[in-house]
């Protein structure tokens, strides 16, 4: 069975959120994939995030119960 992953545009619209406020949330999540480039001299970080359904489920859940 094939883990579903969601992009930080589609995660934005299901929790009605900023791209950025996504991202500030998943980038150092254990089992997100960063797909990007890393930041090099003069250039700045790109970032590809994919969010695995269990840890997107994982972070809402702590999130409400805070």
């Amino acid at each position: 069975m094939e883990e579903q992953f969601y992009t930080v545009a589609e995660a934005a619209k299901f929790l009605k959120v900023s791209r950025d406020t996504i991202t500030k949330l998943f980038a150092d999540e254990p089992g997100v994939v960063d797909l990007g480039s890393p930041e090099r001299l003069h250039k700045r970080r790109y970032r590809v995030l994919r969010i695995p359904h269990a840890v997107f489920n994982r972070v809402i859940h702590q999130l409400r119960v805070q």
